[in-house]
This record gives structure tokens, C-alpha cells and sequence, in this order.
């Protein structure tokens, strides 16, 4: 099986692309990667790409045609290297049905947070302001909503007394690292079948049902 030709959208730093980059370095994601695309022109994401001798490609999302034709104009690019599926990291837009339908069910994005709770922006204050003892983080494919789409996989981290919007962000983005990498081979293997909302994994044996996560500990 040929690996898995990833387009990369980011609008930032680009750690998780990093974390993607680093994978496939390092035989553990049978991809490769393509183009990454920036809607940002000094996005770091865009350096990083060029240092892993990657296509770093900028799309104005200012030029004609307003949203359409800013997708139009990435899509373009994105076919132009091949690519077969999408990872959002860090891209800061929500996506619109040129992309979408350019795509159909291979575009995939991490969030800082357990969906469907915190969809959206500021999601580690908001889990602080609502005293979550968990949160974490969740890949999941993308529909037409902000952060709706069927769930693939989460990772979950407790929420600290000692912790601080900053802190929770940190602890938080190292686990995006490890899950978005094993949800994307998951991808590549063709190993992801959608049942209405869920997202099932064929050949991985199912959670034990006695597990469990508790925060305070149980006998504090």
C-alpha cells in the first residue's frame, strides 16, 4: 500500500505539523507529506516545512472570489501535489464546502479539547472556568460545523488546582502530539469506517468496560 499523501493546513507555529513531520520520519505514519498550505505568510509552519524539504506554500485568503475562491485557489495547490487527504494543524478556519467537497470525508483536525465540550476558541480557560477535572484533546474528521464532526480519537489529561489557562495548554498540546499522528495512521491504513456519529476502528480491540479515570483520586 502506498503511504498516505497528506496536505498539511496550518496558520501558526505549526508544532502539530511538526509532531506529523517527526512521525513520519520515524516510520510510525506511513504518509507523506505533500504541500503544507499557510493562509498566514510568516507562519512558522511555513519554515518548518522548508526545513523537511516539503512544498511550503502560501495562498492569500485576501485575493478574488472571497471564501470560494480562497479554497478554490488551496485546493488547486493541493492537487497540484497529489494529495489524497487533509490534516488541519492549527488552521485557524473553518472550512467551507469547496474544501469539503474536494475532499469528501479525508480532511482531518485536532482540537484542545474533549468534544463536544469547548468547540471553539479559548477552550482551556473555558474548561477552567467550568471546573472540569478533564480535558484534553480530540481528533475528529471535519463536516461544515466549528468542531463538529464524527470523533476518532482522544487523549485525556486532569485538570490541575495548581493550574493555569497556560499550563493546561502546554500539558494538553503533548498529548496532541502523540494521538493526531496515531489517528492519521489509522487514516492511512483504512482502518476508519463513519456509523453515523461514531467513528469505528476495524481490528483494534475495544476499551475495557472497567476502566476508568478519576480525578480526585479515588482515597484522596
Amino acid at each position: 500500500m502506498s503511504p498516505l499523501a497528506l496536505g498539511v493546513l496550518a496558520s501558526g507555529r505549526g508544532s502539530n505539523l511538526q509532531a506529523i513531520l517527526d512521525a513520519v520520519a520515524a516510520g510510525k505514519l506511513d504518509a507523506a507529506v505533500r504541500a503544507v498550505v499557510c493562509d498566514v505568510p510568516d507562519a512558522f509552519a511555513l519554515e518548518r516545512a522548508r526545513r523537511a524539504g516539503v512544498p511550503a506554500l502560501f495562498v492569500d485568503p485576501k485575493g478574488p472570489g472571497g471564501k470560494a475562491g480562497f479554497e478554490g485557489r488551496m485546493v488547486a495547490r493541493l492537487r497540484e501535489h497529489g494529495v489524497e487527504a487533509v490534516a488541519l494543524a492549527g488552521y485557524m478556519r473553518v472550512c467551507g464546502p469547496v474544501l469539503l467537497g474536494a475532499f469528501p470525508g479525508r480532511i482531518v483536525n485536532i482540537h484542545p479539547s474533549l468534544l463536544p465540550a469547548f468547540p471553539g476558541l479559548h477552550v482551556q480557560q473555558a474548561a477552567l472556568s467550568h471546573g472540569a477535572r478533564f480535558s484534553g484533546c480530540t481528533v475528529h474528521f471535519v463536516d461544515a460545523g466549528v468542531d463538529t464532526g464524527p470523533i476518532i480519537a482522544q487523549a485525556v489529561v486532569p485538570v490541575l488546582d495548581s493550574d493555569t489557562e497556560e499550563s493546561l495548554a502546554a500539558r494538553i498540546l503533548r498529548q496532541e502530539h502523540r494521538v493526531f499522528p496515531l489517528a492519521l495512521q489509522l487514516l492511512a491504513e483504512g482502518r476508519l469506517r463513519v456509523a453515523g456519529r461514531r467513528v469505528l476502528v476495524d481490528g483494534r480491540p475495544p476499551a475495557s468496560d472497567t476502566d476508568a479515570l478519576l480525578n480526585p483520586p479515588a482515597g484522596a
